[in-house]
């Protein structure tokens, strides 16, 4: 288990850890959470050994594999899928000695090294690497490209897959979240869940907390406090931590006031004095307890506009794409004031190219886009914090924006996105992703637009400023348009969602947890489909396969045939392995489960999890290695 006893850490002369002292044990799930600056990335640096603490002692098994997602990935000519494969520091080890020792015929260590190779799953290592890219939104042509093709943000998914593909005893992920898109970020949390190692997990996503953690350490003044349960556990039980306090806080209060009442009464009184002197002595013992509050240091909201066109803008069988290859064909869509809209999709699928056509940065193939009288477009997307000046404070960006405000009501209004004293007029250089975030968005709301569209706006935002946004849109008066992973928003802040599907934008009849079961649904439907093809094209030969000997077709049936059966035999057992699955992840969050009268069962279920998720993993190789084997025959008629 991981151990910290009385320890303390300092960044410079900062202090950013006092006194932890805290255990972790195998398998648990925990969320590392507190305001940015305090501490949290420092953890997972000390965790790494690349910090050394001042006070006190951490503890960790010293054979453990410690696995964490690089911030930076080299232009590298390497496959994507071979990349990703180098995340199993052992299974490279092991291959490359395997081909040392077939090269210099030592019999003896090949057999060795091929039973290790069994043994660390190396022989299902290719399938995992491409199961991990498909979740997180690769497609099969992407495996083989290099990863010097890949963007910025694609190549951070690389590395969380690259960190995910080793088999590792502590994992350590930094707002993992932050480049997927929402199907992606589901397939994340259920990997996640039925990942057997420990996990520390930095996030500012609540739902994605909640659907993964089972404790919560949080930072706070210098503090560090183990909270039991998911995120929204945490914060009930810090409410009413925060309440006891404050309670305590005011009868300290009175209790005082009373004491410095009687001093001040009876110090100058010779027959009062020894008393008086006492309760001097008592307030000078007295442990002061502080005042309790949860003081957020964001607070703004949007500027009513100046106009609202009704409607605001008006899609009419509208065609778009790049080059004249259209990806969205016929949509048509009209948003009024106060509408609220989600957009839902698979990576890919055009939500972005919808955005942009409504935001008129991409012009339609063909069909009309039609705008209200006065129509005024906040645009937010994460290519437009390359947009802000380096050289320039947040208070030249308001002034540039607009000169004619005094620079006080200026530097008022920043201070609501936490641009305060002398960070108000420091250049943005050296600011850190969230919070150019906050300026994009201060400096967007600062216009009074009419119409909001917004492509994943909480990227490097934290829970505090999520919140704050929240807040703003619900009492926004104008449209939204909004793009985000974050379910939380998505949640509050949107009455109706658009599905991007198919080449079409269509209105989706249903919250997100159907658009959930939709994605699992159309997967399976997908497999279903690729069957189907393959059983039609062995019952249903094309004429120019009649030349065909029909018993060579039979073979060719007959060798397809188990396989497929084995392939739905095995989707039926996942699909009850996910319904058992779902049961016990109900139990396992409920509180009262972790008491000490409920240990047996707590390890019972505990154990079934574990064996639930190595099911799950057994199951999905095969299902792939079973693929893998009807790729390579012939098709029927070949």
């Amino acid at each position: 288990m991981i151990q910290f006893r009385n320890l303390s850490l300092t960044r410079g002369v900062k202090v950013l850890i006092e006194a932890a002292a805290f255990q972790l044990h195998p398998g648990h799930k925990v969320g590392l959470i507190g305001a940015n600056g305090a501490g949290k990335s420092s953890i997972f640096a000390l965790l790494r050994g690349e910090l050394q603490q001042e006070v006190g002692d951490l503890e960790t098994p010293p054979n453990w594999v410690i696995a964490h997602v690089a911030q930076e990935t080299p232009s590298l000519n390497l496959a994507a899928l071979q990349f990703t494969l180098e995340g199993d520091a052992e299974l490279t080890e092991v291959e490359a000695a395997l081909q040392a020792a077939e090269t210099q015929h030592q019999g003896e260590k090949i057999a060795e090294l091929h039973q290790r190779l069994s043994d660390i799953e190396g022989y299902s290592a290719k399938a995992r690497a491409a199961s991990l890219l498909d979740g997180l939104g690769f497609s099969q042509t992407d495996l083989t490209r290099p990863v010097s093709d890949f963007s910025g943000g694609w190549r951070v998914r690389l590395n969380l897959a690259r960190a995910l593909m080793c088999r590792s005893d502590l994992l350590l992920l930094d707002e993992p979240t932050n480049h997927l898109d929402l199907d992606a970020v589901i397939w994340l949390e259920s990997w996640l869940r039925d990942y057997r190692g420990t996990l520390l997990l930095i996030s500012h996503d609540r739902d994605f907390l909640d659907n993964v953690i089972d404790n919560v350490l949080h930072i706070e003044q210098q503090r560090i406090t183990l909270y039991r349960g998911g995120y929204s556990d945490f914060e009930r039980q810090r409410a009413e931590k925060l309440a006891l306090q404050q309670a305590m806080h005011e009868k300290q209060q009175r209790k005082v006031a009373h004491l410095h009442s009687y001093i001040d009464r009876f110090r100058a009184q010779a027959t009062k004095a020894r008393q008086a002197q006492s309760r001097i002595k008592a307030l000078e013992r007295m442990e002061m307890i502080s005042a309790a509050h949860i003081d957020s240091q964001f607070s703004f909201e949007f500027r009513p506009p100046v106009s609202a066109p009704d409607p605001l803008l008006v899609l009419d069988e509208i065609s778009a794409g790049y080059a004249d290859k259209p990806i969205l064909n016929n949509v048509v869509l009209a948003i009024r004031p106060g509408e609220r809209i989600g957009l839902l999709g698979k990576n890919g699928a055009g939500k972005s190219t919808l955005i942009k056509l409504l935001a008129d940065e991409l012009k339609p193939l063909s069909g009309k886009r039609v705008t209200g009288k006065d129509l005024n477009i906040g645009y937010f997307a994460q290519h437009q914090l390359e947009q802000l000046r380096p050289n320039e404070s947040p208070l030249q960006h308001m002034l540039r924006l607009d000169p004619s405000t005094r620079e006080q009501e200026h530097l008022n209004y920043l201070g609501g996105f936490d641009f305060k004293g002398d960070m108000a007029r420091s250049s943005c250089e050296n600011f850190s992703g969230g919070e150019k975030s906050r300026l994009a968005l201060a400096l967007l709301i600062w216009t009074r637009p009419n119409l909001l569209l917004l492509d994943e706006p909480t990227n490097h935002l934290d829970l505090e400023m999520r919140h704050a946004l929240t807040l703003a849109l619900q009492d926004y008066q104008g449209g939204v348009i909004l793009v985000s992973h974050d379910r939380a928003l998505l949640r509050a802040t949107c009455d109706n969602f658009v599905l991007v599907a198919d080449g079409a934008a269509k209105t989706f009849d249903g919250d997100l947890d159907d658009y959930k079961n939709w994605l699992a649904t159309t997967k399976t439907q997908l497999s279903k489909e690729q069957n189907n093809e393959i059983v039609n094209a062995e019952t249903t030969p094309k004429k120019n396969d009649y030349a065909q000997s029909k018993a060579e077709r039979q073979a060719r049936i007959l060798a397809r045939r188990p396989l497929l059966k084995e392939t739905e035999k095995l989707e039926k057992q996942l699909e009850q392995i996910a319904a058992e699955k779902t049961v016990l992840d109900a139990r396992a969050g409920d509180s009262s489960l972790y008491d000490v009268a409920n240990k047996n069962e707590l390890q019972n279920l505990l154990k079934r999890q574990a064996e639930l998720a190595g099911l799950v993993e057994a199951t999905e190789m095969r299902w792939l290695e079973l693929h893998e084997q009807l790729e390579t025959l012939p098709e029927i008629g070949s």
